[in-house]
């Protein structure tokens, strides 16, 4: 039997904390690089990343890889 998989909050915790409390992985990340390097980082378990607006600015270009996990933007 497979795992369940994780669901991940990446970027600013004061605008994530309350997806931590429904069960994501809170990952805090500031900066450009804390975000991209959180995101390289992240299990393999993952198979859905939410992202504040800067942590999916940080990423640009890193989105459309097909093996990478599906990610949700929060609005700005």
């Amino acid at each position: 039997m497979n795992a369940p998989a994780t669901v991940a909050a990446l970027g600013a915790p004061g605008l994530l904390a309350g997806y931590e409390l429904a069960g994501a992985r809170l990952i805090p990340a500031w900066s450009e690089e804390e975000v991209q390097a959180a995101f390289e980082q992240l299990p393999t378990d993952t198979a859905v990343v939410i992202l504040t607006a800067d942590a999916a600015a940080a990423l640009t270009g890193r989105l459309d890889d097909p093996a990478a996990p599906l990610t949700v933007t929060l609005p700005a």
